[in-house]
């Protein structure tokens, strides 16, 4: 046993001399430590799930695509993975759950909780616009902002729209003009889905396009309404947050530290600036992990688009994809009909 021992202590002496050699030892990054030893674990992950979704829950450092169809856990798969990490050693305020309402992310935080214990409530949960609201209430001066801003809801937003409709004297009935809800979806498509306003006017509202010009005006007006009086629509939440992320290399570092582990569900239904925003948060470690079903994305009226699960890959080279297979909700025939459909595209009504 003391062979070992002497054996370093001989190449530490630097030659005749017998001068020490000083080293310097690296530590190894936090990420890559697993500070809980699995037999301590209070949970029988590997019981509980199946292989595939233990294979999921138990994939903690870096990213990772998790490819979850209707009917096959994927809810239970994210809730075991936080009560993992909490379990891990992860602290909770340093993992970040972003979900499509939030509901469901209190949900999965209080199963969590039942699962394991009331650390998995302290994850900092909810939708994309309440967290982009939180951090714009510490940071908005950064981007032109006061921390007290207002936000206006989808009706707020309108009203505003149509009193700058009717300053620029866009309301004479001589001159049709889009409704304040017309101008307030075209500009919130615009801004969603990071295409020039004449692009969406051409294919969603052809019969504007000769008003192209003054409908931009009424646009610059609101953007600059909104800025004098403080104020942000829920399309602002997300492309402020954005903004912010891209322009702060300080705030985006103190964030993506923060937040050391990022899970987020639904993935098929973000859009361009979300999808954006949880690259720029996880920029620091990749230790990311988004969840969906490539098979199924319902709000491209919203601005949502398929290929940010599609190309989740690509834009982290190192992904790791696992698949949820097993359903749990549906019988075979059902499952045989549904992979018939996909597979040779028919549409489904």
């Amino acid at each position: 046993m003391f062979l070992p021992f002497f054996s370093i202590l001989a190449y530490l002496l630097n030659g005749d001399n017998h001068k020490m050699k000083k080293f310097t030892l690296k530590p190894l990054p936090h990420d890559n430590l697993h500070l809980v030893h699995p037999q301590r674990f209070t949970i029988d992950y590997k019981n509980d799930l199946n292989p595939a979704q233990y294979e999921a829950v138990t994939s903690v450092n870096g990213p990772h695509l998790i490819i979850a169809g209707a009917g096959t856990g994927k809810t239970r798969t994210v809730v075991y993975r936080v009560a993992y990490l909490v379990e891990l050693g992860v602290k909770p305020e340093h993992i970040l759950l972003l979900t499509f309402t939030r509901k469901a992310a209190q949900d999965m935080l209080r199963r969590a909780a039942l699962l394991l214990d009331t650390r998995c409530e302290q994850v900092a949960g909810g939708t994309f616009h309440s967290f982009a609201n939180n951090i714009l209430r510490k940071y908005a001066t950064l981007i032109g902002f006061e921390t007290n801003f207002t936000i206006l809801d989808q009706g707020d937003a309108e009203d505003v729209i149509n009193l700058l409709r009717m300053r620029l004297k866009y309301d004479t009935k001589e001159k049709r003009f889009p409704r304040k809800e017309a101008l307030y979806d075209l500009y919130s498509r615009s801004l969603n889905t990071v295409t020039p306003m004449n692009q969406i006017l051409a294919y969603d509202y052809p019969h504007y396009l000769e008003l192209e010009e003054d409908i931009k005006k009424v646009h610059a007006a609101y953007v600059s309404y909104k800025k004098q009086h403080n104020l942000m629509d829920y399309d602002d939440l997300l492309f402020n947050l954005g903004e912010l992320l891209r322009k702060n290399e300080a705030i985006r570092a103190t964030l993506s530290d923060r937040y050391k582990y990022i899970m987020v569900d639904e993935y098929q239904d973000t859009n361009k600036i979300q999808a954006e925003i949880v690259k720029l948060l996880a920029l620091k470690h990749d230790n990311i992990m988004v969840v969906g079903d490539d098979a199924q994305s319902i709000y491209s009226f919203r601005g949502s688009t398929i290929k940010n699960i599609l190309d989740f890959p690509k834009e982290f080279s190192n992904c790791k994809i696992v698949k949820l297979e097993e359903n749990f909700r549906s019988t075979q025939p059902i499952l045989n009909l549904a992979n018939e459909i996909l597979k040779r595209g028919a549409p489904v009504k």
